[in-house]
């Protein structure tokens, strides 16, 4: 496996347990709802995708993928409107991350990157955000 590959693959896992941490942090504060749906959907797609991240990596020999820290830094969560930002906020950070994915791969790995590249642009919907023509380029 190529250092740059391995690196890439490692950062975005890294950014996924991070996602997966947050979203769950999200929900447990939030009130049955359409906000509530959405975050659960998106703890659903950042948990697949921190798994696949780590099988690939696995795949390409990585004895020792990093894991997730023991904790991350919460926003102030006190409303609505509140947890819709930091939501948002985890969910641009992903779309970059997977920008600059699809920026450094080839062949299948591209293939998945743009997916999650994608599929983290549309999950910015529900949160506030907006289409961009180009997702992903910070």
């Amino acid at each position: 496996m190529s250092a740059g590959l391995r690196s890439q693959l490692r950062t975005a896992l890294a950014s996924e347990h991070a996602a997966v941490y947050l979203f769950a942090a999200f929900i447990s504060r939030t009130s049955p709802g359409s906000l509530a749906d959405a975050l659960r959907a998106s703890y659903d797609f950042h948990r697949a995708a921190r798994d696949a991240l780590a099988e690939r990596l696995a795949a390409l020999g990585d004895t020792a993928p990093p894991g997730a820290a023991p904790a991350y830094d919460l926003p102030a969560l006190g409303t609505s409107a509140a947890i819709s930002a930091a939501a948002l906020a985890v969910e641009r950070k992903a779309t970059v991350g997977y920008g600059d994915l699809v920026a450094g791969t080839t062949g299948t790995d591209r293939t998945q990157a743009i997916a999650w590249l994608s599929a983290t642009a549309v999950r910015e919907l529900p949160f506030g955000g907006a289409p961009s023509t180009l997702p992903g380029i910070s």
